[in-house]
């Protein structure tokens, strides 16, 4: 099997009746739905500073109580719970599609933001933003820019660098290598995180502390402003969705026969890129380098639904945000008081998935 073929868990099975496969996408999705509600329900009730179910009633104005344990359950939930839970879901879900568009994009299951390096070109780009940005812009109006304004932008410029780069070594004549970019990726992000090596060597403390973030991956520093900066990058990647699916879906036959059948080919995959890189560079600025969400998901979903993308896509976002938010709740919760970072969860949780779908391709491959 060459290097172009097509993976056997990328090319779509014996299709189900339309009428049994349309039920059964919608009960998928309907499920995810009531589950993320489920969670995040669990989440705001969940910490340090506990509100049972009755008092999150009343914090919410479903029920009335004393007021003085209303105002507090008040202050923790929309202050520190809520913004910590809307982040965890446009992570997780921003992660998951921008590991589907790839794995789509390069027909290949193991494709990933966080394999091949995109995530840590967007975390160099973050990192030099928090080093070279405050001496650069000392005493300037952009000063106190840097930060939710500044970082999601300058990290998806990092994640759009290394994947058009990318991109560019894997492909040649209009093929792509998955070797190729399997091997890239991980050159990439060598380099990037050499990079990174480097700036937290010429960090002072504060600084320092801001990168360690990025590299552990966590959400503890969640905030409604650090929302409402991801919120563009979360809608404008909803809203394509629908546009890419189906040439997703076509693109799996063959760049060929999907040109033969309408799809603008370059176009769509100049529209993926960029789309993967805003995700993921959204992801990494808001709450550092994520591992294995972006891969595990999809992966997962294609066993439940199959590989057609307009069923995919829109799955997801609903898993990936679950996902991500009941890792982030075991995160603040195993070593209570203390606090683990999400991404040491994520990687504990996902490598193991990660080798098994490893062992899955070899078998696949013949090795």
């Amino acid at each position: 099997m060459s290097d172009d073929a097509i993976p056997a868990a990328m090319m779509p099975p014996a299709a189900p009746p339309p009428g049994l496969r349309a039920l059964r996408r919608g009960l998928v999705l309907s499920g995810l739905a009531v589950l993320l509600i489920a969670a995040a329900i669990g989440a705001a009730a969940t910490g340090a500073a506990g509100i049972p179910p009755g008092r999150l009633a009343a914090a919410l104005g479903l029920v009335g109580g004393p007021a003085a344990e209303i105002a507090r359950d008040q202050l923790v939930l929309f202050s520190i719970r809520l913004p910590r839970i809307v982040l965890a879901v446009a992570v997780g879900a921003l992660l998951t599609t921008a590991g589907t568009i790839m794995q789509g994009l390069f027909r290949n299951p193991l494709a990933d933001p966080g394999l091949v390096g995109v995530s840590a070109g967007a975390g160099l780009a973050a990192a030099a933003t928090i080093v070279l940005g405050d001496t650069l812009l000392a005493g300037t109006r952009l000063g106190g820019v840097i930060g939710p304004e500044l970082l999601p932008l300058a990290a998806f410029l990092g994640a759009l660098a290394v994947t058009a780069l990318l991109y560019r070594i894997a492909t040649r004549e209009g093929r792509t290598s998955i070797a190729t970019l399997l091997l890239a990726g991980l050159a990439l992000g060598a380099l990037a995180g050499a990079g990174t090596g480097l700036l937290v060597f010429l960090a002072d403390d504060r600084q320092l502390r801001d990168i360690t973030f990025w590299t552990l991956g966590s959400l503890a520093g969640a905030t409604w402003p650090k929302v409402a900066a991801i919120a563009p990058f979360l809608v404008a990647t909803l809203v394509a969705l629908p546009v890419i699916a189906r040439g997703l879906d076509l693109l799996v036959l063959g760049e060929a026969e999907a040109f033969h059948m309408g799809v603008p080919v370059e176009r769509l995959k100049r529209f993926a890129i960029v789309l993967v890189a805003a995700a993921a560079g959204a992801a990494v600025a808001a709450a550092g380098v994520i591992g294995f969400v972006g891969i595990v998901v999809p992966h997962l979903l294609r066993l439940v639904i199959g590989p057609g993308h307009r069923a995919l896509l829109p799955a997801a976002v609903l898993l990936g945000g679950l996902v991500l938010l009941a890792a982030d709740t075991l995160a603040r919760t195993l070593a209570a008081p203390a606090e683990l970072p999400v991404g040491i969860v994520t990687a504990i949780l996902g490598a193991p998935f990660f080798l098994v779908l490893l062992l899955r391709q070899r078998a696949v491959v013949g090795l």
